[in-house]
């Protein structure tokens, strides 16, 4: 689902997440707000209940099934949640190299991908960062 009906979507499923995993929560909330700032930004939601969650921003100009981020809640453990959150390899930079390189592994494209399972000290805003940098890219 696409933008306004992927947001009704998106806030059904963090209203329905329960008390377990807060911080994976607030880090979801905090890449979905920072997202939906992004002037022109147009959401794609999938959700997979035990499988995932995918929010998918894309920007103006990017056609469809393009994205510049990919922010999933893995969901094969609902009490034990995490985030994946990747990213296509052109559109990002990596100076900390936190995130771990997947070759051929976004749609046949090279891509970060950076894995969040608690409140790691500056992950988020490390992400927030490579959210914005690939959506400038696109945008």
């Amino acid at each position: 689902m696409e933008t306004a009906t992927a947001e009704q979507e998106i806030e059904t499923f963090i209203n329905s997440w329960g008390d377990g995993n807060s911080s994976v929560k607030s880090g979801f909330l905090e890449l979905y707000r920072h997202a939906r700032a992004m002037a022109g930004v147009k959401f794609h939601f999938v959700g997979r209940s035990g499988v995932s969650y995918s929010l998918r921003p894309r920007g103006s100009r990017q056609r469809e099934g393009e994205f510049f981020a990919i922010i999933d809640v893995i969901d094969d453990d609902p009490q034990a949640r995490w985030l994946s959150v990747c990213f296509y390899g052109d559109m990002i930079t990596d100076p900390e190299g936190r995130g771990e390189v997947i070759p051929g592994g976004l749609a046949g494209a090279d891509g970060y991908c950076f894995d969040v399972t608690g409140d790691e000290a500056g992950a988020i805003d490390y992400l927030k960062e490579r959210c914005r940098e690939a959506w400038v890219r696109v945008s």
